[in-house]
């Protein structure tokens, strides 16, 4: 703790990252609260309204706590990706500081907080005609049909992405489409070499068998507090196709109330295993950036 409250001091755009289920908010806000700080999510499901349980949001009490920005900013439909998020960030961070507070970054998508810091590779700008074609490829053939046709032309970036992230995979297939160069290729020749801002990332040390147990609690609770009640509700509203409903947990209650298979155990035991299995990326990950564990 006392390092990241001298980083946030001396003017260090401090970065709270790390897998999920550590305890990246209540390490920011405590943070906040002793430099006078507020956040900024780097979440990118957060950033959805209407998507409550299951994202790990700050609640009424910890944003009492401390100011977040970023969270609950735009609908479930509508596009949210990297480049658009540092734009909001980087106005987030200009009025805190602007304010005379200092601004905390926090959250689980590490190429957001990447970006923000050390800029983004350069890549062909979005064409709609091809996202349509992609999302009804994906309605008619599924998304691993998409995913496959990724592989086909970009294996590093297909091995990074999971068939139903349908909006990085469009993405990855857009750029290639549009370029001829791969995703992969682009990123690699920008290699992250540029510096935005002079960021001190952290991320909190623990145990698989601690984290293990923290995310099997988590998600008790969040299912015993409606949150397949409120994945059918999402679902009746229309947006089983978004984005955030294929984050961890959310996808696989949709695919449990689509098939019929409601096993209320067997569905945790599913999310648990999934959520590992995802926090195991994000520690390796982090394992290759610049990050220091508290």
């Amino acid at each position: 703790m006392t390092e990241i409250l001298v980083a946030a001091r001396t003017g260090k755009l401090v970065c709270v990252v790390g897998s999920t289920a550590t305890g990246k908010t209540d390490l920011a806000i405590r943070v906040a609260e002793e430099v006078g700080g507020e956040i900024v999510s780097a979440d990118s499901v957060q950033v959805y309204r209407r998507f409550e349980l299951g994202t790990g949001k700050p609640s009424a009490e910890e944003r009492k706590r401390a100011p977040h920005h970023l969270v609950d900013i735009v609908d479930p439909m509508d596009p949210m990706d990297a480049a658009r998020w540092v734009e909001l960030a980087d106005a987030a961070i200009a009025s805190i500081r602007a304010r005379g507070k200092i601004p905390i970054v926090c959250g689980g998508t590490f190429l957001w907080v990447k970006a923000l810091v050390q800029g983004l590779a350069s890549a062909p700008p979005a064409d709609a005609s091809i996202r349509a074609a992609h999302r009804a490829l994906a309605e008619k053939e599924g998304r691993p049909a998409l995913h496959a046709k990724l592989a086909k032309v970009d294996p590093k970036s297909a091995a990074r992405l999971h068939p139903n992230d349908i909006v990085r995979v469009s993405r990855a297939l857009e750029v290639f489409e549009l370029s001829g160069e791969t995703m992969t290729a682009i990123q690699e020749r920008h290699a992250f070499k540029t510096s935005r801002h002079d960021a001190a990332m952290f991320a909190i040390t623990m145990t698989s068998e601690d984290l293990r147990k923290r995310i099997e609690r988590r998600v008790e609770a969040w299912l015993a507090a409606g949150w397949v009640d409120e994945v059918r509700a999402l679902v009746a509203a229309g947006f089983a196709g978004s984005r955030a409903m294929g984050a961890v947990g959310f996808r696989e209650i949709a695919e449990a109330l689509a098939t019929g298979a409601l096993d209320k155990e067997v569905l945790a035991t599913k999310i648990v295993q999934h959520t590992r299995v995802f926090a195991r990326r994000q520690r390796t990950w982090l394992n290759h950036e610049p990050v220091r564990f508290v």
